[in-house]
């Protein structure tokens, strides 16, 4: 088993790149990195995490 979500998400067939439908990768604006979680705020909004650096923003 993999110690990484990034090797599961790397071995499953049919998997989309990140952005595929905006033409783009989402980037973090802080470090650049494209590790980028997107996850619902308390408000019902939508906001997103590097995961690399934990830079936040929406």
């Amino acid at each position: 088993m993999p110690t990484s979500i990034l090797g599961e998400v790397d071995g499953l067939p049919g998997v989309a790149a990140a952005g595929a439908c905006h033409g783009s990768a989402l980037q973090c604006p802080s470090c650049g990195s494209s590790h980028v979680a997107q996850v619902l705020g308390d408000n019902g909004g939508i906001s997103f995490v590097c995961t690399a650096c934990g830079h936040s923003w929406s």
